[in-house]
């Protein structure tokens, strides 16, 4: 088992980076934390390059602790946020903000030997929804029909085919009008709601699944873990308190899918929403590469927390 310390990036306020944390304390495992907003005072790099055998060679120090850039087992990258320099006019905050995200972000891409819980352009791939129903489509799992389009005569075809319509946006953005936020959830759309505003952004439309149930399933490594999710909510996010839990079984053919998935895009672990229909057929709707899953082990008692500390302790080559 690889040496060194873990490395976890993510903002303050974590508290499913804190579990696997307190998993990794326990077992005696060396762990920096740090957020790249906190850039500065609090939080400086150095690295070297052309000048040693591996590069980057140098250091990340935080207000406590420090850690050699090549000594570094495997990073943790879960919910970090960048620095925004309000503080400055607009386009010397354009600059600085591009210097940390290609300065502080590119050195932390390139750590020799790291395992990277996920690599972070690795995530970034990984979250487009056209190419991940694509590739769903070509490992062959159930995939709903689904349509991206601003094409307006396009959308119209696609409904009058399949009837039942939902709407799920493309990408997850903050949005915000005043101090009020918003988010759009999966909804059932209708004919008569659209019109030309459909052709300003693409938009993705899918034939709604006659669903039972949905199951998360997180892939740690060669572990898969999956819970059943019963609602009777066609977007199961609106109301945690209408929600049930269990544990649940894949088929085996299933569970080496998903992890081929992950494999495909170069992850170590993701997050799959999936759904049972009344046939008990499973169809694939997303991965979230870097989902959420904290509120699952407290429901459930499965060993997320300690499964992901296992993960990170095991290093890259």
């Amino acid at each position: 088992m690889a040496e060194g310390p873990v490395m976890v990036v993510t903002e303050a306020d974590d508290q499913t980076a804190d579990m696997v944390i307190a998993e990794l304390n326990r077992r005696d495992v060396p762990v920096i934390r740090f957020n790249p907003g906190d850039i500065g005072e609090n939080l400086t790099v150095s690295a070297r390059f052309g000048t040693c055998p591996a590069a980057p060679a140098g250091q990340v120090r935080t207000s406590s602790r420090s850690a050699d850039l090549a000594a570094i087992r495997s990073m943790y990258w879960r919910r970090p946020t960048w620095p925004a320099f309000e503080h400055l006019d607009a386009p010397d905050a354009r600059f600085a903000a591009a210097q940390v995200r290609h300065g502080l972000g590119g050195t932390l891409y390139a750590l020799p030997g790291c395992l990277y819980v996920n690599h972070p352009l690795r995530n970034f791939e990984a979250e487009h929804k056209p190419l991940q129903l694509a590739v769903a489509q070509r490992l062959g799992l159930t995939v709903p029909p689904t349509l991206v389009s601003n094409d307006l005569d396009e959308v119209r075809e696609f409904l009058a085919v399949h009837g039942e319509v939902i709407y799920k946006v493309l990408r997850w953005t903050p949005y915000r009008r005043g101090e009020t936020g918003l988010t759009t959830w999966t909804e059932p759309v209708s004919a008569d709601e659209l019109d030309a505003s459909v052709t300003v952004t693409p938009h993705l439309f899918q034939a709604r699944v006659d669903k039972v149930a949905d199951l998360r399933v997180v892939v740690v490594g060669e572990k898969v873990f999956a819970v059943r999710i019963d609602s009777g909510l066609l977007d199961w996010r609106k109301d945690y308190s209408a929600l049930s839990y269990s544990v649940a079984e894949l088929p085996p053919g299933l569970e080496k899918v998903l992890i081929a998935y992950l494999e495909h895009f170069g992850l170590a672990s993701g997050s799959f929403d999936l759904c049972v229909d009344r046939q008990g057929e499973f169809h694939w709707l997303e991965l979230n590469p870097n989902g959420q899953w904290g509120w699952l082990e407290e429901q459930t008692g499965l060993r997320l927390a300690a499964s992901f500390a296992e993960l990170l302790m095991r290093g890259g080559t």
